[in-house]
């Protein structure tokens, strides 16, 4: 395939061997989240945006796999580094209790796990973090910030935010407020509490539509009044943001929204913890989404398209007691650490923070250049971006035709499409997926 000239090719999405695969999946498969009935083809051509289905349809993902694809497909320039790289067995050891290298340290021909974590509290300096506890998953990294905040502080009350989304494991869920179904029915963590997320950006402290501010403070700063709030400051264990919400409907927050976070973290000396599994890793032009806004956290989770779990802090918030937070697989997976390293010295090597502003820039002002009806909304930053419709069955009808021309997009929030290109997206890519996303809505206008 020939990335500078790949074009999307559909003659029937899904076609009958998508249908068969996916009718052999669900025989044995639990219930879970399918976006569409989308079958990629591993053998086949595929790079960068570009893949093709088990019918041999040429699409173009726009999806990055919800961001854990942060290169997309076969980049070249990952490829070649793992290319040495010869597959053993195990490969996966037993987590953080065991160690795995090769050769001698600092003349070494493959990162490590080790090597991956150093990046990483080199990337978060700036938050004075240097260490991490790895893991497999998004869950499993906000299960651990959670946990060390708990140990750290020694109190039991948590802060989130409607519209966040946090993961599906257990605790996790109890920090959940995009949708009911994900929580109704099970056992949650007890003293969660709840305050808006500001996104409107005329929102002020005087003047607000999203319920964060009143004409008495924001909701946050009155909860946590030490006389009259229902929360005391020295009671909460850990306030847990996103820094831009994903599953909630990619909502960015106000600038007096997140300087209240800021102030009111200082003021009373909060844990925060910035789940960024998806708006992390450089999907937004820095390399955590924090980075855009004067707030500043204690705890990073992180995942997607980090390739493995990771609960980023200082080493005073972890526990001093190995057992209180002892080894998880993901730490011991070999390649997807070699292959998250790898993706950073890629990010960094090749600029691509840099091309995710540019290119970011260049999908919003072609969207709201081509002025749609339908269309109430056009945000983002870097290639986290976002359209809003007008109703909820307008988005969807919009997605199930791009898809049918060729684009893969994903649905978030209400009525929220999120297009997610990978990060060294060219503009060509980005005019192609522009000229047939708004095709498609024509198709439904």
């Amino acid at each position: 395939m020939d990335r500078d000239t790949a074009e999307p090719a559909v003659s029937s999405i899904p076609g009958e061997r998508a249908r068969e695969w996916v009718e052999h999946h669900h025989e044995t498969a639990a219930p879970s989240t399918y976006v569409y009935e989308f079958v990629w083809d591993y053998t086949e051509p595929a790079e960068g945006p570009f893949c093709t289905d088990v019918d041999g349809n040429v699409l173009v993902d726009f999806t990055s796999h919800v961001a854990a694809s942060p290169l997309g497909y076969n980049n070249p320039k990952l490829m070649e580094r793992m290319e040495g790289f010869d597959l053993v067995d195990p490969m996966k050891i037993a987590g953080q209790d065991f160690y795995v290298a090769s050769g001698e340290l600092g003349d070494h021909p493959f990162p490590t796990p080790a090597d991956l974590m150093d990046r990483l509290t080199d990337r978060s300096a700036q938050y004075g973090m240097d260490t991490v506890f790895l893991s497999n998953s998004g869950a499993e990294a906000v299960e651990n910030a959670i946990k060390i905040s708990y140990d750290h502080t020694g109190a039991d009350y948590g802060i989130t935010f409607q519209g966040g989304f946090h993961g599906r494991t257990l605790g996790a869920l109890s920090l959940n407020r995009s949708k009911s179904v994900y929580r109704r029915d099970f056992p949650e963590i007890s003293k969660v509490h709840d305050v808006p997320f500001c996104d409107d950006r005329t929102c002020d402290a005087d003047s607000c539509s999203c319920g964060f501010f009143t004409g008495e403070g924001s909701q946050l700063r009155k909860l946590l009044d030490p006389k009259r709030g229902a929360v005391h400051p020295d009671d909460v264990a850990y306030l847990v943001l996103e820094p831009i919400q994903g599953e909630g409907g990619y909502r960015f927050p106000s600038d007096a929204f997140a300087r209240e976070i800021a102030d009111l973290c200082e003021e009373h000396d909060l844990t925060l913890v910035a789940d960024e599994i998806q708006s992390g890793v450089g999907r937004t032009g820095e390399f955590w989404a924090s980075d855009h806004y004067p707030f500043e956290p204690d705890v990073i989770a992180s995942a997607k398209g980090l390739r493995v779990g990771a609960t980023i802090s200082r080493e005073e918030v972890f526990p001093e007691q190995t057992s209180r937070l002892s080894s998880t697989w993901g730490a011991g997976d070999i390649v997807s650490a070699l292959q998250g390293a790898l993706t950073l010295d890629v990010i960094d090597d090749y600029d691509l923070m840099d091309n995710a502003v540019v290119r970011g820039r260049q999908f919003l002002e072609s969207m709201r250049d081509a002025d749609l009806d339908p269309v109430v909304d056009v945000r983002g930053k870097g290639l986290m971006l976002a359209v809003e419709f007008d109703t909820k069955e307008r988005r969807d009808d919009v997605q199930a035709a791009a898809m049918e021309r060729g684009l893969l997009t994903l649905g978030c929030g209400h009525r929220t499409l999120r297009v997610l290109p990978p990060l060294d997206v060219t503009g060509r890519e980005i005019d192609l997926g522009v000229d047939l996303l708004t095709a498609a809505i024509d198709d439904v206008a």
